[in-house]
């Protein structure tokens, strides 16, 4: 394995040093050249990982080296993978985005146990302004793969989405080509692993560009996450995940060049958090089984009060408004006594880490509980309040802690050479692409990096 990734980062090196070189192909005269934005994310890459010389991806390496790199980048709270690529593409935070984890919250009126829809219409989940709304009111075309927050998105032409449809032309592209059959759409996430999914994405990637030359593409990258949350950031098991990743990046670079847009696209690779290594367990939903506030009934416990944890956050919903007077000062004093909290914030207070207010939308927690150093939350119901656990990867934890910091890299046809930046704010991200491919986003407030642009 370690060779086949030694000669994978050889052939990645030569073949970006030629890449390189393309970036500045002369643009013939009274030629028209619309700008491409390719925005790809590497699930939970650790900015702190770009800093060690060992990292096996000469591709990633090379577009930093032809453009511009960030010491970090910030994310927004909750440090989530939804929230932040929702960030990513609208210039706001959770607090404007209303998304405060993997898909919607829903919180049943029968007091059972909350749950998290992902298949949840973008109009419903997300308020506020896309990038691909943006871009489709001034003609252009979008393609995504893999992206979140997106389904059912008006102004999204191409798509291949987490749970790809059936129905949709990429998927059926894939399938005239040979790369998939119908049977592995139909069940694309049964049974099958993260690398063939980041796989498929990037055949879908590259189709798209190939073949319909997108003025935006988003690709989402995911095994890097899956890996680490199972076995830790920075550990063999990730390191073989990030060169599988760049392996990815060449794909899409070479698809470009294929595609003859080479000269014209802006690479914007990035991640929506860092990671960090946990040993420990907190599991809240235990204190209000203890303290009566949940009850079983049958399998299954029902209240009016219940904690969904986010790794190294947790939200704590009061459902029934009229309680909330009395408990919240108890539940907030209580858990702020537990060792491994860091802090437990009340709305108002959660509302100046960039968390929606309560008013705002049924998303936002009466109570956010924040992890310390090594420990995360858990959903569990039994067991004890805490525990100690392997070595394990978990993100979520508040954007200050170094560890959450993401990656940042932009490089292409917009970009000026051997640009370093100090840690940046990923709020930046979307007024960068708006204004390079000349469309507004009027809510986003944070400036674009004008510093990098040619």
């Amino acid at each position: 394995m370690l060779q086949s990734l030694h000669r994978l980062s050889l052939s990645a090196l030569l073949l970006m040093g030629i890449t390189i070189c393309t970036f500045a192909q002369p643009v013939l005269k009274g030629e028209v050249q619309k700008p491409i934005v390719i925005v790809i994310t590497i699930d939970g890459f650790p900015a702190r990982a770009l800093q060690d010389p060992r990292l096996p991806m000469p591709t990633l390496r090379s577009l930093a080296a032809a453009g511009a790199v960030a010491k970090g980048m910030t994310p927004i709270n909750p440090t989530v993978t939804w929230p932040n690529h929702t960030a990513l593409i609208t210039g706001v935070d959770a607090s404007q985005h209303f998304v405060m984890a993997n898909g919607l919250i829903v919180l049943p009126a029968d007091g059972t146990v909350p749950k998290i829809e992902p298949w949840t219409d973008k109009d419903k989940l997300v308020h506020a302004r896309t990038l691909y709304e943006a871009a489709a009111e001034k003609g252009m075309t979008t393609g995504q793969v893999d992206w979140v927050a997106i389904y059912g998105a008006k102004g999204v032409k191409w798509r291949f989405g987490e749970s790809p449809d059936m129905h949709d032309s990429i998927p059926q592209e894939l399938i005239a080509r040979g790369i998939v059959t119908r049977q592995q759409i139909e069940k694309f996430g049964d049974k099958s692993s993260a690398a063939w999914r980041d796989e498929v994405w990037t055949d879908a990637a590259v189709d798209i560009i190939e073949k319909h030359k997108p003025d935006l593409l988003l690709l989402h990258l995911l095994q890097t996450d899956s890996l680490q949350h199972q076995y830790g950031p920075l550990t063999p098991a990730a390191y073989i995940a990030y060169a599988y990743a760049d392996h990815c990046l060449q794909r899409v670079i070479e698809a470009a060049r294929t595609a003859g847009t080479l000269d014209r696209t802006t690479f914007m690779i990035l991640s929506d958090h860092g990671f960090a290594t946990y040993t420990h367990t907190i599991s809240p939903n235990v204190a209000l089984v203890d303290q009566g506030l949940l009850h079983k009934q049958g399998n299954s416990y029902r209240g009016n009060v219940w904690v969904k944890a986010e790794g190294g956050a947790a939200s704590l919903y009061i459902t029934d408004a009229s309680l909330r007077a009395d408990l919240l000062p108890k539940l907030k004093a209580y858990f702020t006594g537990i060792p491994g909290i860091q802090h437990v914030y009340t709305n108002q207070e959660a509302h100046s880490l960039g968390l929606p207010l309560e008013t705002d939308t049924d998303q936002a927690p009466q109570l956010y509980l924040a992890a310390a150093n090594g420990y995360a939350f858990s959903d569990d119901t039994s067991g004890p309040l805490t525990r100690i656990n392997p070595p394990l990867g978990q993100h979520g934890y508040l954007n200050t802690m170094s560890d959450m910091q993401a990656l940042f890299v932009a490089s292409g046809s917009a970009i000026k050479h051997g640009v370093t930046l100090d840690s940046i704010s990923n709020l930046r991200v979307a007024p960068t692409i708006a204004k390079i491919l000349g469309v507004q986003l009027p809510d986003a407030k944070q400036p674009p990096l004008n510093e990098i642009l040619r």
